[in-house]
């Protein structure tokens, strides 16, 4: 964790000294990763709408080879090479961001751990709005705030989530974690340090405005690739 930590410390450094206010920091390091992040978040739409149009082949190849388990492994994989469609393209942003989240955990639990810089340590105590001191949790506010965006965000990712036979699946599962992961998010936010948790919510609104925006390029993507067809 020392190596992703250290260079976020760095990164978190460098913008308290043009911004001189902790939180604010933390907010223009937030913009800064998803912004790093939005070529993958693109690429996952890009994946989503590919999967719409896959998926009818490979229901297909489901019912061909439902008592044939081997033959329909290849099958799969024969239909994923055709239409070069890698089915773990979707999780790769939540991959990359998941040591991201550790890495600031961590930073912003023990900053004089991974921040050599004193003037920091004093920083990450700083006020921010009602907030007395973002190295410690905010019980209530911030943490419901985080849950809510979580909330809304998930629907979306849902909506994007294929329909069909393989949608109806995943229907039950998707359901239950629409509103178990935002709860877990409220819990985990009234003991992760402030920071972190406007690390979380600031992140969620910005995921959200980006994925309105991929959408409608997703809708334009499927359009074209339609009139492309026929």
């Amino acid at each position: 964790m020392k190596y992703i930590a250290v260079p976020l410390g760095m990164l978190l450094s460098a913008i308290y000294d043009i911004l001189g206010h902790y939180g604010l920091t933390i907010i223009v390091f937030t913009l800064i990763v998803r912004i790093a992040l939005f070529p993958l978040y693109a690429n996952q739409i890009k994946h989503s709408a590919k999967m719409a149009e896959v998926q009818p082949k490979m229901q297909a190849l489901q019912k061909q080879y439902a008592n044939d388990r081997e033959t329909l492994n290849l099958k799969m994989q024969e239909l994923y090479r055709e239409e070069k469609f890698n089915p773990l393209m979707g999780c790769l942003p939540m991959i990359i961001q998941l040591p991201i989240i550790w890495g600031l955990f961590s930073l912003l639990r023990n900053p004089t751990a991974y921040m050599p810089d004193a003037e920091m340590w004093i920083a990450s105590h700083e006020s921010f709005f009602w907030i007395p001191d973002l190295s410690q949790p905010d019980q209530w506010i911030l943490p419901i705030l985080a849950g809510i965006s979580t909330f809304f965000s998930f629907t979306m990712t849902q909506q994007q989530q294929p329909t069909g036979e393989m949608g109806n699946q995943m229907a039950p599962m998707m359901k239950m974690m629409r509103y178990f992961f935002p709860v877990m998010i409220v819990g985990m936010g009234r003991s992760f340090p402030a920071g972190l948790t406007v690390y979380w919510f600031i992140g969620t609104v910005v995921q959200i405005g980006q994925t309105q925006i991929l959408n409608i390029w997703k809708k334009r993507l499927i359009a074209k690739d339609k009139a492309n067809k026929k």
